[in-house]
């Protein structure tokens, strides 16, 4: 899986329930056509992710198909989701 681009939009949270900064985070990604998560139409995951002090994470996220915008029910691998860390602790300020 190679991340291409991304778009970030910082949310706010109203309850303070939560400690950091959270992002929703739209990315693009181009999976190779021998992986389960490829699709034709390609594909974009919707992660948010959580700066805080301490630890950043990603709290969720979800595999989406472009073009039918269907939420697929696939989960990233270990490595995957380190890569989708890696990239937003890099990438989103």
């Amino acid at each position: 899986m190679n991340i291409m681009s991304h778009t970030a939009e910082e949310l706010k949270d109203p309850t303070g329930i939560l400690p950091g900064d959270r992002y929703e985070v739209l990315l693009t990604v181009e999976v190779p056509e021998d992986d389960e998560l490829y699709s034709e139409q390609g594909l974009y995951i919707k992660a948010i992710f959580l700066r805080d002090e301490n630890v950043n994470r990603i709290v969720q996220y979800q595999l989406v198909e472009r073009g039918t915008e269907a939420h697929l029910d696939f989960a990233l691998e270990e490595d995957e989701e380190a890569l989708l860390l890696t990239y937003c602790q890099e990438n989103i300020k």
